[in-house]
């Protein structure tokens, strides 16, 4: 008997245009299941602001520790990766789509406060909470499309994790060039992808789509929520962001570290 696949539910539903649907109903049950552990991290760690659990699960996982350590966890790792191209001292940095400020919140704190710190997003609900919530950080509500309410050139350092994986093919292009307008010469970009270790979560037509070097896109939901996904080969990734003017100083690909976690291909960028 034919046992249908987690890719081939997703895309069933997504068909169905009931892909959303399914996904508030896990949030609930993700929200029941991490209930006590969560408890245990307010307790232990009162000081923290935490964002509303939707806005927390909508752009990662709904588990208190896992937002607050590994937030400053994955800013050490994007810290590590940059450091030799750029000197992470007197400069504006950009996270472009910050979310709940998952990473962001924890610069200062690692980097200092000679730097200027910025962050944006589209969710404008995010926004308003990190406005509240997080200080010394600028943010900004932005479009789903470009443009960005920056100046040209105005950042030295800008990182983007897990945004292009919910973007459509259209946005692809277009943020490429707005990133490169918003970077200073020589300035640094770091995004990360789903690259080919991903190919485990597509379906057969998706596969053979990806090893065309196409992007695979999964949408009939909201372009830029958590259900709309996109998968890029490295190919695509190297022809779009070359093609504004942007020299790939390095790809780390990503590789699948347990049953449940793919890590993301992670490029370095510099603008010419």
């Amino acid at each position: 008997m034919y046992k249908m696949k987690k890719q081939d539910i997703s895309a069933l539903l997504r068909r169905l245009h009931l892909a959303k649907i399914a996904d508030y109903m896990r949030f609930y049950y993700v929200r029941i299941k991490n209930k006590n552990i969560n408890k245990i991290f307010v307790n232990n760690n009162p000081g923290v602001k935490l964002p509303p659990d939707y806005l927390m699960y909508e752009s990662f996982q709904l588990n208190y520790d896992k937002y607050y350590f590994d937030g400053k966890k994955s800013a050490l790792v994007i810290i590590d990766c940059v450091k030799p191209y750029i000197d992470l001292k007197n400069i504006s940095i950009l996270d472009w789509g910050c979310g709940p400020a998952r990473i962001l919140r924890h610069l200062p704190s690692i980097l200092g406060n000679s730097n200027k710190y910025y962050g944006c997003d589209y969710n404008h609900k995010t926004i308003k909470w990190c406005e509240r919530h997080i200080l010394n950080i600028i943010f900004l509500n932005n479009g789903l499309q470009p443009p960005l309410n920056y100046s040209d050139g105005m950042f030295n350092f800008i990182y983007s994790v897990s945004v292009l994986t919910h973007l459509s093919e259209e946005n692809q292009y277009l943020w490429s060039k707005e990133l490169y307008r918003v970077i200073s010469g020589n300035g640094i970009l770091y995004i990360t992808t789903h690259g080919d270790a991903f190919k485990l979560k597509l379906t057969e037509d998706e596969i053979i789509r990806f090893d065309r070097n196409d992007l695979v896109s999964r949408g009939n939901v909201l372009e830029g929520h958590r259900m709309f996904g996109a998968f890029h080969p490295p190919a695509y990734i190297r022809n779009i962001f070359e093609s504004v003017g942007f020299e790939i100083l390095s790809h780390i690909p990503g590789k699948k570290v347990n049953e449940s976690y793919i890590s993301q291909d992670q490029w370095i960028l510099k603008k010419n």
